[in-house]
């Protein structure tokens, strides 16, 4: 027999029983939406990281003092923090280096007229820190050169702070009170959003020398950001800033830093590593559905053949061979893998596009993800439908026409 005539068989006996048909495929669709959302959002989710870091500014480094090990620096009881006199030598000694500048930080209350505000960081920053992170003013100017030499009672805001502070008006000009500081407000940092579910327009900054002179009272640095040459060259800046600040701190040969320079590419590729090890363990659990789907195909084919006995004795009987009984009771089984393959990619889809945006998630589907979870719902069509249909093809013709 043709296969056309074969797959005709077969839609005209799935479609005698469209309910049952529907719920048979229905494992499969919801495994296969399960699997393409799940790698969706994995994806989504490393976009999303690598947009995060990349926000973080260009070629950037960040040495904190603290304990090394593991990668990220932890402010540590009884280690120093670094000087001026550290920068000057970074500035001096590492060739790879293009920028090195300080930054200090506290979560202070800011008063303006009637309304206050506690914003996530209140920094002292040196010039040098915006060009770092590639970030400039929407709105007036940055503090200069000569604001940090002067130490200056100036301070850019972020849009966060604005808005509380100054009811969505143009804060330039105007002034606000840190802690017993009154300064005046220079400028309005360009958006940047939420990175790593913090809001950084929820800053404020001032010159360095202004927050340590008058707020810290020392001119002790927390954190150094460095900006590498161009990125060939961030591992070279890298060691090069690790071996000055040893020299520095006198950190002898062997012993551990008390500091970390850390690389936002580490952070980003061990961040990328666990949420996608994250991702596949979740799609395998959702690929679990499509095994059950599988076994619901299989259990409801030997209904079928069992019901259709006699329909398949008098098929054999009137010259039917066992390769179209064969065939047309796998082909069944292929396209209610098939169709609930192909509903379940448009349900996975969809339901992707619904987490990323109720999530804030790029979209992004992987190129294999939708072939390859369309082409394992056929493979399983296949696999577990092959078992109904050697049953069907190797029944015998006289018992079959027989069976009641």
């Amino acid at each position: 027999m043709r296969l056309d005539a074969t797959g005709r068989l077969a839609f005209a006996a799935l479609n005698r029983n469209k309910m049952r048909s529907m719920l048979t495929a229905l494992g499969i669709v919801i495994g296969v939406a399960s699997v393409v959302t799940m790698q969706a959002m994995g994806e989504g989710a490393k976009g999303y990281i690598g947009e995060s870091i990349s926000g973080l500014g260009s070629n950037m480094l960040m040495a904190m003092p603290g304990a090394s090990k593991g990668g990220m620096g932890r402010m540590t009881l009884g280690v120093p923090l670094f000087t001026g006199a550290d920068i000057e030598a970074l500035r001096r000694d590492a060739h790879s280096l293009r920028l090195v500048g300080a930054a200090n930080s506290r979560p202070l209350r800011l008063v303006a007229g009637a309304n206050n505000h506690m914003p996530l960081n209140v920094a002292g920053v040196s010039p040098e820190y915006f060009e770092v992170r590639n970030w400039g003013a929407s709105e007036g100017r940055l503090p200069t050169y000569e604001d940090e030499r002067q130490a200056s009672l100036v301070c850019t805001i972020g849009t966060t702070v604005r808005d509380a502070l100054f009811d969505y008006q143009d804060p330039i000009g105007r002034e606000i009170r840190v802690q017993n500081l009154t300064c005046k407000v220079i400028g309005v940092m360009s958006t940047k959003g939420a990175t790593f579910g913090q809001d950084q327009d929820d800053v404020v900054f001032m010159p360095y020398t202004t927050f340590s002179r008058r707020i810290i009272g020392n001119d002790r640095v927390a954190v150094m950001f460095a900006q590498a040459v161009d990125a060939d060259r961030i591992d070279a800046a890298k060691e090069e800033m690790t071996q000055v600040l040893r020299r520095r701190r006198h950190i002898a040969p062997g012993q551990d830093d008390d500091f970390a320079v850390t690389d936002p590419r580490e952070i980003q590729a061990l961040l990328q590593t666990v949420t996608g090890v994250l991702a596949a363990l979740l799609a395998a659990v959702a690929a679990v559905s499509l095994l059950v789907g599988g076994i619901g195909i299989m259990n409801i084919m030997l209904v079928s053949v069992t019901e259709r006995t006699r329909e398949i004795g008098i098929r054999l009987a009137v010259g039917a061979r066992r390769g179209d009984i064969l065939t047309q009771f796998l082909v069944e089984a292929v396209v209610l893998s098939a169709a609930g393959g192909v509903i379940g990619l448009l349900l996975g889809l969809l339901a992707a596009l619904g987490v990323a945006r109720g999530v804030s998630l790029p979209f992004v589907v992987p190129a294999s993800a939708l072939p390859l979870a369309f082409f394992v719902s056929v493979f399983i069509g296949v696999a577990f439908g092959v078992i109904p249909a050697r049953k069907a093809a190797a029944m015998n013709p006289l018992a079959a026409l027989r069976y009641e």
